[in-house]
C-alpha cells in the first residue's frame, strides 16, 4: 500500500478503510515523527471498528483502550524506553486478546518488543496537509 492523503479527513478515511481489513489479534506499528497524522489515522481505525468515543493521543497515559466491534488498544511509546516501562501498562496481556487491535504510535522506541506478526505503516510529511502512507503489510 502506498497512499497519499491531502487532509486530516482523508487520513481518517484511510484509517476506516484499513480497519475493514483487520481481524482480531492485530498489531499495527506506526512509524513517523511528530505531527504526521498518527492519531488522526487511529481515529479512522476506531471509527472503522464501530468505536464512537473521542480519540486522543495517549501521550501521557501510554495506552488508551476503546471498545467497539473489536477492542482497540492505542499506545503511544514516545516516553517508553524499554521493557520496564511496558510492564505496568498491560502491553503483554493485550497482545493475547484474540479480539484486540493494537495500534502503536512511536513504535520505533519498542521495535525489539513487537511481535513477529506486527504490521508496519510509515507516514511521511509531504507538506502541511499532505501525508504519504506506506506499508508492505496492507
Amino acid at each position: 500500500m502506498e497512499t497519499i492523503t491531502y487532509s486530516r479527513e482523508e487520513t481518517v478515511n484511510l484509517g476506516k478503510t484499513v480497519a475493514k481489513k483487520l481481524n482480531g489479534k492485530t498489531v499495527i506499528a506506526l512509524k513517523g515523527g511528530m505531527g504526521m497524522g498518527k492519531t488522526a489515522f487511529c481515529e479512522g481505525i476506531a471509527k472503522g471498528l464501530g468505536i464512537t468515543d473521542y480519540i486522543v493521543s495517549p501521550t501521557f497515559n501510554i495506552v488508551n483502550i476503546y471498545y467497539g466491534d473489536k477492542t482497540l488498544y492505542h499506545f503511544d511509546m514516545y516516553r517508553v524506553s524499554g521493557l520496564d516501562d511496558l510492564l505496568s501498562t498491560g502491553y503483554f496481556d493485550y497482545l493475547n486478546d484474540e479480539n484486540g487491535i493494537m495500534l502503536i504510535e512511536w513504535s520505533e522506541n519498542v521495535l525489539d518488543l513487537l511481535p513477529e506478526y506486527t504490521k508496519f505503516i510509515t507516514i511521511q510529511r509531504i507538506n502541511d496537509s499532505t501525508r504519504k502512507f506506506s506499508s508492505e503489510d496492507f
